[in-house]
């Protein structure tokens, strides 16, 4: 997923339905910015995989532009 050292990821409040696309999100946008990222977020239901796809290409653009 990058180059570099790999990132070290620790679950401060278990999240109940979607932990993999925010352990994915963080590890991401904590290698890119090469320092500690804290993700949280309020998802309601299942995502569909298209619907993550997506979300994290965003997200992802967001960091870039930053």
């Amino acid at each position: 997923m990058a180059t570099g050292p790999s990132p070290i990821t620790t679950t401060i409040i278990p999240s109940k339905s979607e932990s993999l696309f925010l352990k994915l999100i963080a590890e991401r946008i904590s290698t890119r910015m090469r320092g500690i990222a804290i993700v949280s977020s309020f998802i309601q239901r299942d995502m569909e995989q298209e619907t993550a796809k997506t979300l994290m290409a965003e997200i992802m653009d967001m960091v870039q532009n930053d």
